[in-house]
């Protein structure tokens, strides 16, 4: 008995073995072992920049990429979560909502200030930042509450006919985007004036983005503002006790209709608002609904369903996994093998399915 004990834990030690010595080669690799080779075709150590103890200065702010990009994908990823992980409703429209948010926000900040295709970050204001991203969170999320109470709230546990049903939906807004919105250009929101230019980080010795900074301030506002209202406010017990058992919660007297209707309407505000961010940081542009609903899946699988602390760990092991392997794959032969740095985001999730299929912070059903 013992020794079939003894065989089934080193069995179950033996996955998160291999995984320990994958990471602590990576980490090797990166801080000791990569050599910089500024042309294309070194050997099998040669990367952009080199090993973090040759340009530990690069090293920091490939850090620092990594986790403002993860801020990112937790905005988004969040709602996803609640969406999907905690009301198990499969919205596959869900991206069409982040590209909304953002072509509704570059509009209105174009009618604020009154400039052309481009705006020049001085001449924004914090106001003439925020207020667009109140009003796509606000109109993305009454459009995510028609969208629950007319195509979902009747077919609750209805996998396939919803999935079916959302992915016409965001067909749907796709066309209408592009019909209606700068004429399916791609499109810029531009970050407050104060947030143009670059700080010195006392304690890791670089200059960083004040604005990539602002997004990872902004990640980690909207994970503490949604621990809160999920774990300490009474809509949020509601919300989970639905989840776990939507009956008993019913026979309690809560109108779980009317509670579930909220967290959908929050959710999709939460796709909107990264719509914003991502347009602040970068672009929005057609096409970006499928790559934002997939970004948001593989953060939710990683993480676990339903699990809040399983979105922002997936987010960081996403963004870091995405960041540093985008830097620190071998530049070998005619083309530089970091354009395969997203093959390494699906290995993350594939080994976290092999190993834990539930995710990371997920429990079975």
């Amino acid at each position: 008995m013992s020794e079939r004990l003894t065989q089934l834990d080193v069995r179950r030690s033996l996955p998160w073995l291999v995984v320990g010595l994958l990471v602590f080669g990576a980490l090797l690799y990166i801080v000791v072992l990569a050599e910089p080779s500024p042309d294309i075709g070194g050997n099998w150590r040669s990367t952009t920049f080199g090993s973090a103890i040759d340009d530990w200065q690069s090293f920091t702010r490939t850090l620092l990429n990594g986790l403002t990009f993860a801020a990112l994908l937790f905005i988004v990823a969040s709602g996803f979560s609640l969406i999907f992980g905690l009301m198990r409703v499969v919205n596959m429209a869900y991206g069409s909502f982040y590209l909304v948010g953002g072509y509704i926000a570059y509009e209105v900040q174009q009618r604020m200030t009154g400039a052309g295709f481009t705006i020049p970050g001085i001449e924004v204001s914090t106001w003439e930042w925020v207020f667009p991203a109140i009003v796509a969170a606000g109109l993305v999320g009454l459009l995510g509450l028609v969208v629950q109470q007319l195509f979902l709230s009747w077919n609750q546990g209805q996998e396939l006919r919803q999935a079916l049903i959302t992915i016409a939906i965001s067909v749907i807004i796709a066309d209408q985007v592009i019909a209606h919105f700068n004429g399916g250009l791609a499109s810029t929101v531009t970050w407050p004036g104060w947030t143009n230019r670059l700080v010195e980080l006392p304690l890791l010795g670089v200059d960083y983005s004040l604005a990539r900074l602002v997004m990872l301030f902004l990640g980690i506002a909207v994970g503490i503002a949604l621990w809160v209202w999920l774990y300490r406010t009474r809509t949020g017990m509601v919300i989970r006790a639905g989840v776990d058992d939507l009956q008993m919660t019913s026979a309690l007297g809560v109108n779980i209709k009317r509670t579930l209707a909220i967290a959908f309407v929050v959710g999709s505000a939460l796709a909107a608002f990264g719509g914003v961010v991502g347009a602040s940081q970068g672009a929005i542009a057609p096409g970006q609904d499928g790559q934002w609903l997939l970004n948001s899946l593989v953060v939710v699988i990683i993480g676990g369903m339903g699990s809040l602390l399983g979105a922002a760990v997936g987010s960081l092991l996403y963004g870091l996994t995405f960041s540093f392997s985008a830097v620190y794959l071998p530049t070998i032969g005619d083309n530089c093998c970091t354009q395969y740095s997203i093959v390494f985001t699906f290995i993350l999730l594939a080994l976290v399915l092999a190993f834990r299929p539930q995710g990371l912070f997920g429990k079975f059903s």
